[in-house]
Order: structure tokens, then C-alpha cells, then sequence
């Protein structure tokens, strides 16, 4: 297990044998067949809305340095089909979150123009369509958040619950951007062994793919790559996929 850096796998070998699928930006566009031409021009007029992202109203250890958006979609399989549902709260139980777990948080949803944008959509649905090839599902229950973690307090935490799983079915971590900062190393850990891996992702469209069920993971804190509170940050788009509905109380 955990071998991402040896013999190249396909994402679905990748996720079916080890739980995981690192991918750099080619093998991501190649792996979903995302006409790249077409597709990252679209995808790169998006990244300008993480500039207006809203502060996450909800830390509980009375941090300022995340901004966040959240949307929900439906995809219906096998067509692919993606809906965009009414705004609704994220909630977690406290088994997945003990932080945050436990009760509705309600943030701003992702701009409207951003949420139906074809880069987006198109998106989702390639990833929903190869979560598909490893775990049969009739639809899945699509989550998306928006994050931006700052050093404007001279330390952002992407992951302030420590090592976790989200009590879902599949987990994307997508680099957005990355800006004046050092740290935030990814780590990612077999749920039931010592087994584990950790890298920095740099590169915007850089994707880390879980399966949520088998591996725990987190992201080490970011600080100012000068040693001085500044203006860095951390941008990165997470989705999650689960077929037996949105987590609710």
C-alpha cells in the first residue's frame, strides 16, 4: 500500500488497490478526459472567485485565517448528470469531526456564475463518472468547498481537526493556488495500519484522490515563507462524494 511513488497506476487501479491517487495536473485532465484546450481556459477564468471567498464564521479555535464558499450537487449515474441542489448547511458527526461536528454550519454558497460554470461541471461529473469504475453508485451526493487558509495571523490550518475522515465514499483535494507560504504538508494514513505518505502539493491542479473509507488524512499548517505575518495563502477546492445521501442531524 501507499507505493504512489513507484510503479504508475491508473487513478482507478490507484484508489481500487491503495486507497489513493495522487495526480499532477496532465494526469488529471488525461485521466478524466478533459479536453484541455477547451477546458483549462474556462477552469483558470474560475480561480479568480477564491479572491471573494467570505471568512468561515464557524472556527471553534477562534482562528481568522480560513475563507470558505460551499455548494451541494446531484449526479445521477451512469449519465452524469449534474444538478446543482438548493442551498443547504454542512453538517459532520462528531465521530468524523470532533471540532466542527455536530451542528449546521451555513456558509456563503459558490457564486453563482462559478457553480454553473462548464469547467466546474465538467469537472465534477468526470470525477463522479471514475468513482463510479471503483465503487458502483445509482447517483452520488456532491459537496464542494471553496478554501482559502491565510498567514495573514501569522498561521493558517487547513485541517484545525487534525488527521480525519469526512464519512463519505470519495474525497478530492485540488490545488488552487499557493502563494508566500511554507508548510502545509499532506499527509495521508492507512485507517487501519501505521502505513502512510506525505508530500506538499504545489502545483496548481495538482488532485489527491481518497477513498474515504481506508485512509485518514490531514494538511500540516501553513506559515509565511519570510518568517513575517504577510499576505500568503493557500488555496484549494475540496469535494466529496457519497452515495447514501448528504450527511444530516
Amino acid at each position: 500500500m501507499f507505493n504512489i511513488a513507484t510503479v504508475p497506476k491508473s487513478a482507478r487501479q490507484a484508489l481500487s488497490q491503495d486507497g489513493l491517487s495522487l495526480l499532477n495536473p496532465a494526469e488529471l485532465t488525461a485521466t478524466l478526459k478533459l479536453d484541455n484546450a477547451a477546458w483549462a481556459p474556462g477552469w483558470s477564468a474560475l480561480t479568480d472567485s477564491w479572491n471573494r471567498l467570505p471568512p468561515d464564521a464557524h472556527l471553534k479555535d477562534g482562528g481568522h485565517y480560513r475563507k470558505r464558499r460551499h455548494a451541494c450537487f446531484i449526479q445521477e449515474l451512469p449519465t452524469g448528470t449534474i444538478t446543482q441542489t438548493p442551498h443547504r448547511a454542512h453538517w459532520q458527526p462528531t465521530d468524523y469531526n470532533a471540532l466542527h461536528g455536530g451542528f449546521e454550519r451555513w456558509f456563503d454558497p459558490v457564486e453563482p456564475a462559478v457553480a454553473t460554470a462548464p469547467a466546474w461541471t465538467d469537472l465534477l461529473a468526470a470525477l463522479g463518472q471514475l468513482f463510479a469504475q471503483v465503487q458502483p453508485a445509482a447517483r452520488w451526493h456532491i459537496e464542494a468547498h471553496q478554501f482559502r487558509i491565510d498567514t495573514a495571523g501569522g498561521v493558517g490550518r487547513p485541517t484545525p481537526e487534525g488527521a480525519h475522515r469526512d464519512g463519505v465514499d470519495f474525497v478530492v483535494v485540488m490545488m488552487v493556488a499557493r502563494h508566500g507560504v511554507k508548510g502545509g504538508e499532506t499527509r495521508v494514513f492507512d485507517a487501519n495500519g501505521p502505513h502512510g505518505v506525505r508530500f506538499v502539493m504545489q502545483e496548481p491542479l495538482t488532485a489527491l484522490l481518497l477513498d474515504d473509507a481506508r485512509v485518514i488524512h490531514e494538511t500540516t499548517p501553513i506559515l509565511p515563507a519570510d518568517d513575517r505575518a504577510g499576505s500568503g495563502f493557500r488555496d484549494t477546492l475540496v469535494l466529496t462524494y457519497r452515495a447514501a445521501g448528504f450527511q444530516a442531524p
